[in-house]
């Protein structure tokens, strides 16, 4: 409108993002979402246990309660029902892993946005490595703290595609770049008939195998080691791929489509799920934001649109495609050979 009133509030509220952005990591990294799930507390207690200095310890809780993570009546403070939910590293329904990863590594490497501008070179500890993932695998610790973290981020996805795919056509299912397998292990669990493969490098074996034997489903889950860049991907009715395409450049993208194709028989289908973005590119901004993300973790990654993914797959000869919205700014787009 021409006499509207011009604000500065949207620019800084967006500049200084980080503020609120780092309190919150700030507070998983420090529990205090896990420690309130215990039961509510004054501040002087919920300092005292988390350790935060007296002359921080108001302003830190009062600001996570002005955001809408805290709760407080009469001094004593609570976990809204959001953050008991997924903050709390006790409970299954936790998504702190990507926080965590955010605030150990993510923060710091994104600092350097501006260099990955202007280089096209991705800004993270591999920096001058063509494999992005190779010091990460190589780090036991670090790699199942990614694995947790892919979890904590594909989590609602992965249940909507255990019940969004008509499964009562299938028998099989393989998950490749199955991480910590909670993918295959959602639709191994809402659907009884599914037998399921995580396909994955040889040193995820382990962290894969404690999962499924947390939710017993050891008869009908199984690893199988191997890379999907050497390697055929395992037979299957259903090949998916959650938070991989995004990972590579187009030429490796179009190639896993196709492996995806090979890998399926006729009827077979292959899910591919990321941040999808519009196709008008200009709504889903996590997907957007995302794709720069790959820009500063990856030498080549980039997140795509559902018409370009659509694309891959007719090249690849798949004869039926769709996409479809999960959760949040997630997608999957389906191909059947």
């Amino acid at each position: 409108m021409p006499n509207e009133l011009l604000t500065p509030d949207h620019i800084l509220q967006t500049g200084l993002a980080f503020f609120a952005s780092k309190t919150l990591l700030s507070a998983v990294e420090m529990e205090v979402f896990t420690e309130l799930s215990k039961g509510p507390q004054s501040l002087d207690v919920l300092a005292g246990r988390l350790g935060i200095h007296p002359r921080a310890s108001r302003d830190f809780l009062d600001a996570l309660v002005a955001l809408r993570f805290l709760d407080r009546n009469d001094g004593i403070y609570s976990n809204t029902p959001e953050s008991d939910t997924f903050l709390d590293k006790h409970k299954p329904s936790y998504i702190g892993g990507m926080l965590e990863m955010a605030n150990k590594r993510l923060f710091h490497h994104w600092g350097n946005l501006t260099t990955a501008l202007r280089t096209g070179e991705h800004q993270n500890e591999a920096t001058g490595e063509q494999d992005t993932f190779a010091s990460l695998y190589a780090d036991p610790a670090r790699l199942k703290g990614f694995l947790r973290a892919m979890t904590g981020i594909s989590h609602g996805a992965n249940m909507a595609i255990a019940s969004k795919l008509p499964w009562d056509k299938y028998k099989t299912a393989a998950d490749c770049g199955t991480a910590q397998g909670d993918l295959i292990v959602q639709i191994a669990l809402k659907n009884p008939h599914i037998a399921g493969i995580g396909f994955d490098l040889p040193e995820v074996a382990p962290i894969f195998e404690e999962y499924v034997e947390a939710n017993n489903l050891q008869s009908r889950v199984k690893f199988q080691p191997g890379s999907f860049f050497e390697d055929p991907l395992p037979k299957a009715d259903v090949i998916l791929m959650g938070h991989i395409l995004h990972d590579w450049n187009l030429e490796q993208k179009r190639m896993l489509v196709r492996k995806a194709y090979e890998a399926l028989p006729v009827g077979g289908a292959f899910v591919a799920y990321d941040c999808i973005i519009d196709d008008e590119r200009r709504k889903n901004t996590m997907g957007l934001m995302m794709s720069l993300n790959m820009l500063v973790e990856t030498a080549g990654g980039f997140d795509y649109t559902g018409a370009d993914c659509i694309g891959w797959m007719r090249d690849a000869g798949f004869s039926e495609t769709r996409v479809e919205h999960l959760v949040g700014p997630d997608s999957m787009v389906v191909g059947i050979k």
